[in-house]
């Protein structure tokens, strides 16, 4: 599950198994489907 989480004066959808922090919802979820939840392996 996705949760929105404010940051910067903007709203990010952060993946709760890795931590990722995602501007769009919908690319947020997708992202999840697919999280080997690991941490991600670039600067967030």
């Amino acid at each position: 599950m996705v949760e929105p989480t404010e940051r910067d004066g903007m709203t990010w959808y952060e993946c709760e198994e890795c931590g990722l922090l995602l501007e769009d919802q919908e690319e947020a979820r997708r992202h999840e489907r697919n999280c080997d939840a690991e941490e991600p392996s670039y600067l967030q």
